[in-house]
């Protein structure tokens, strides 16, 4: 007998329907193993892709957080893997595989459930145990009910024993490229262009269809009944609001969310990317700074105007423009550059955060890192870090090779300020700290707040610069109503070199930066309410902004 898959007009299924324990033989037109599988493969490595935007605005990006997603799902489509093959000796049919398909996605609608399972995990919990039960809650079903499918197409495709190896490689491979497919349309195209929540709405419908087709034994008016489910799904659920996205603005980088708050009786606009608050910003005044590393920077910029006129100023990291708007209004003859890896980010900032389409602020939508490995074409006066998001720091952004690249778009007597977070055991703040003692002359680190050993996280500005600090003009640059100033806080030689031998001092390269791992210990048993915002709560009404358009 000849691999009867091997002809084009072949059966998708080579078996009687004696064989198949139902129903008659399906017609040609039904599709092939190979379509099958490659389906069902691509929509796993949707899910999985989809799954970091999914759980970012409830627990974070991270390592963890992928470390998590990729563990659960290949445990799903391994165990998967085992009871599909269980099944495919016991009771292999196309009438199975109909139930599959149609079981798959029905489990992935649950992916949808996130903002209810993610807004009730236990407070108690540590933020990788959070991350771990939120992520198996969401993901484990439809990944082990997909998983189950290759095995029984394989089954089923087999009916000679002397072609197997080449119709199961055929199989594998199917689906191989459909995992390829699938990893690179939503990485590149689906997140941006339609958001997670239509590509789950999607994906789930498809899946049900193609259970359709099966369970109809591929008559054509199963393939009718399929297509329109799908096709009424998705407008049912569009007419029914039910596909619009949970963010502003849907990013292949952030969830973005835009919301209105009070600060000191006063209205703000609040940025959130993913879970973390990134911004407050005034529309009215665009001097307003709300936190309290942003009025540490004022006073070093103010510090830096005092030496000879409107200082020039880098922006690693945009978020809200909050303080380039600060500088542009204080300083009109500055020149200020951002470097916002997210273009989506820049355009939120435009349309609901009060930058100007007509600023004199640059912005340049690539990664920090390739921007400064070319040669500068000025240097600044003043370089300012605000890319380290919570405890998603982007690594290549710490280490020794890039503070070299700093230094060399730095002014001669320019300051590098980095704010990051931390907790009391420090481990990134040292390691971070002598990481940039290996690039500049003199570090100062000054903590935002004085009881920082008694808080579980804490906001740090680090000061680096090749000239020392003039500590008398520094005090004369504080503002005359500010109760918060870098003198006062700025630990001095003895206290930092005292906080630096408290533990190990990892000097952060390319090859080696366990960012993650030295944040665990601040973020482990912390997962603050304050920064999840407050519209990941289903039923909180969402304020009235302008809708954005995709980027």
């Amino acid at each position: 007998m000849t691999d009867t898959l091997d002809r084009p007009d072949a059966p998708v299924f080579a078996v009687s329907s004696q064989e198949a324990g139902n129903g008659p033989q399906a017609p040609a037109w039904t599709w092939h193993p190979y379509a099958i599988v490659f389906v069902s493969n691509a929509c796993i490595m949707v899910l999985e892709l989809t799954a970091g935007r999914i759980v970012a605005p409830h627990v974070g990006v991270s390592l963890y957080t992928w470390t998590s997603i990729i563990g659960i799902v290949l445990a799903g489509i391994s165990l998967g893997n085992y009871i599909g093959g269980r099944l495919a000796d016991r009771r292999g049919s196309r009438r199975l595989l109909g139930f599959l398909f149609l079981l798959a996605g029905l489990t992935s609608f649950g992916v949808l459930a996130v903002d209810v399972i993610g807004n009730r995990l236990p407070a108690g919990w540590p933020v990788i145990g959070q991350i771990v039960a939120l992520v198996t809650v969401l993901f484990f079903a439809p990944s082990l009910v997909l998983g189950t499918i290759s095995p029984v197409v394989a089954k089923l495709a087999v009916r000679d024993l002397a072609t197997t190896g080449a119709t199961v490689g055929k199989i594998y491979a199917a689906g191989t490229v459909g995992s390829i497919v699938g990893t690179f349309a939503t990485g590149f195209v689906l997140i941006s262009w339609f958001g997670t929540t239509a590509i789950v709405w999607g994906v789930a419908l498809v899946l049900i269809g193609m259970g359709l087709i099966f369970l109809g034994a591929g008559r054509r008016r199963a393939l009718v009944a399929a297509a329109l489910v799908v096709a009424l799904g998705l407008a049912g659920a569009q007419a029914a609001g039910w596909l619009a996205s949970r963010c502003t603005l849907e990013t292949n980088y952030f969830c973005i969310r835009v919301r209105e708050e009070q600060r000191d009786g006063r209205p703000v606009r609040v940025l959130v990317l993913d879970r973390l608050v990134h911004s407050y910003s005034s529309l009215e005044d665009p001097t307003l700074l709300v936190y309290g590393y942003e009025q540490l920077y004022a006073q070093l910029v103010r510090y830096q105007a005092q030496a000879g006129g409107d200082p020039s100023a880098l922006f690693i990291g945009g978020g809200g423009y909050t303080f380039p708007r600060a500088m542009e209004a204080l300083y009109p003859d500055s020149a200020i550059d951002v470097i916002e890896i997210d273009p989506g980010v820049t355009q939120v900032a435009h349309d609901l955060l009060g930058l100007s389409r007509d600023t004199r602020i640059r912005s340049f939508n690539e990664d920090a890192r390739l921007v400064m490995q070319r040669p500068p074409d000025q240097r600044y006066d003043l370089i300012m870090g605000d890319a380290f998001n919570d405890f998603s720091v982007p690594y290549h952004l710490t280490t020794h090779e890039f503070n070299r690249r700093v230094r060399a778009w730095l002014d001669e007597d320019g300051l590098y300020l980095v704010n990051i977070i931390d907790g009391p055991t420090a481990n990134f703040l040292r390691a971070y700290t002598r990481t940039l003692r290996e690039s500049f002359d003199y570090v100062y680190l000054a903590p935002t707040q004085a009881a920082w050993r008694e808080t579980p996280r804490s906001t740090f500005v680090v000061i680096a610069s090749d000239t020392p600090l003039d500590m008398e003009r520094l005090a004369a640059s504080a503002a005359a109503d500010s109760s918060r100033t870098i003198e006062s806080l700025l630990l001095s030689d003895q206290q930092l070199d005292s906080l630096l031998a408290e533990g190990r001092q990892t000097l952060l390269t390319d090859r080696y930066a366990p960012v993650d791992q030295l944040l665990a210990p601040a973020f482990r048993n912390y997962l603050p309410a304050s920064s999840a915002p407050a519209s990941t709560t289903p039923t909180a009404p969402r304020p009235a902004l302008p809708q954005v358009q995709g980027s």
